[in-house]
């Protein structure tokens, strides 16, 4: 059964059109093996032939992944072998003018035991980012009538943490009109159990709305005192115009889980300080959470 297998993939292979940087180190790997192979009976030669293109696939691939747009485009007509790869760049927009920039990165997910729940992320991922696309190219348009302005667009992503059991990916949008904005949003995969782990299905009840936020307020306030150059929107009038003081997370706040099992919220610029600020991210102790998780499988 297991030659039949190998068989098939050798086959499979040998048919898909392979990228120049794949043919030639295949070529120099099977004139370097030759004269081993020779010396084996025809069973073997077929089984080692196989295996010789199977690992020399994984480690171009590997390296080449997340390095070469033509490589990554190449990569949606190559068979993946289930398991080798966890992000990869599925697809790119580009867009390279005087007064327009665009580069956005369309993440994919590969080697989840659970396809429905990696088909619906990936579709997610790049039904976002062809509408983030689309919207850029209809501004671009507007403003070449106008004749004037500068529009500019980065997306793409970031694997915060990948375990053998959590996998946290993070998509970032950094818009540039006039000023500039950036959002981040992340998805934390248990891969194990194969299900998608949101902020309201790590707690008991939602008492951690109200525990987290305050937490996040005493760091705020302990980041200030501790360093001028820190401004946060906590303990400010109410009325004072421009500015809503942040008093709680949303039951939904973007979060992520390190590798050490700790939980981090992260909160988009402007959202809880001024722009300067950038992304904000706050790691909130387990102790302080401790006596609400539902267990210690994700945070410890």
């Amino acid at each position: 059964m297991k030659d039949k297998n190998l068989d098939f993939l050798k086959k499979q292979y040998l048919h898909t059109p392979i990228p120049e940087e794949l043919d030639s180190v295949v070529k120099k790997a099977l004139k370097d093996g030759s004269e081993h192979r020779m010396k084996r009976n025809k069973l073997i030669k077929r089984t080692s032939v196989a295996a010789v293109l199977i690992v020399v696939f994984a480690g171009v691939l590997t390296v080449g992944i997340n390095s070469s747009p033509a490589f990554a485009s190449a990569l949606e007509k190559v068979p993946i072998v289930g398991g080798i790869v966890k992000v990869l760049t599925f697809k790119e927009y580009t867009v390279n003018e005087d007064r327009f920039k665009a580069d956005i990165k369309v993440p994919a997910i590969e080697g989840l035991e659970n396809k429905e729940l990696q088909n619906s992320l990936n579709e997610k991922y790049l039904a976002e980012n062809k509408k983030l696309y689309e919207e850029f190219m209809a501004e671009m348009e507007n403003m070449k009538k106008e004749e004037g302005g500068y529009l500019g667009v980065d997306s793409g992503y970031v694997v915060k943490t990948d375990t053998d059991r959590i996998l946290s990916i993070g998509r970032y949008v950094l818009t540039v009109a006039g000023s500039s904005s950036t959002v981040f949003k992340y998805d934390t995969v248990d891969k194990k159990e194969g299900i998608l782990i949101t902020l309201p299905s790590l707690f008991k009840d939602n008492s951690y709305i109200e525990i987290i936020s305050e937490n996040i307020k005493d760091q705020m306030r302990e980041r200030m005192k501790a360093d001028d150059g820190f401004i946060y929107w906590v303990d400010v009038d109410e009325n004072e115009e421009f500015i809503e003081p942040f008093n709680k997370i949303s039951p939904n706040q973007n979060f992520y889980i390190t590798e050490e099992g700790k939980l981090v919220i992260s909160f988009d610029k402007y959202e809880v300080g001024p722009g300067y600020m950038g992304i904000q991210e706050f790691e909130i102790p387990t102790e302080v959470i401790a006596d609400i998780l539902v267990s210690n499988e994700y945070i410890r």
